[in-house]
């Protein structure tokens, strides 16, 4: 049975519908050093355990989601939408 990705839109879908787009990551500000900004393009952590992902559900919704899924066991424990985060964020 395919895993299954709890979408805050459409319920429990299969991970086949989405696309995993990258690490959920802080942007330098416009005017970081050089260094600062080669870190954030070039350079990831490799972590083990919890691990925020930005998810995009291509064939539903068709919603950004952040996704915090553990890396060793796939298993995802939260799904937000990422617009809804931004805001929290912000706040």
């Amino acid at each position: 049975m395919a895993s299954l990705v709890p979408c805050p839109h459409c319920g429990p879908r299969p991970k086949e519908e989405f696309t995993i787009k990258g690490a959920v990551l802080q942007r330098p500000a416009p005017d970081a050093s050089a260094e600062a900004w080669f870190d954030y393009v070039y350079l990831r952590d490799n972590p083990r355990g919890d691990y925020e992902e930005y998810w995009h559900h291509t064939a539903g919704c068709r919603r950004w989601l952040v996704v915090t899924r553990d890396t060793a066991t796939h298993e995802i424990s939260a799904c937000e939408d990422a617009a809804d985060k931004t805001k929290v964020k912000s706040a």
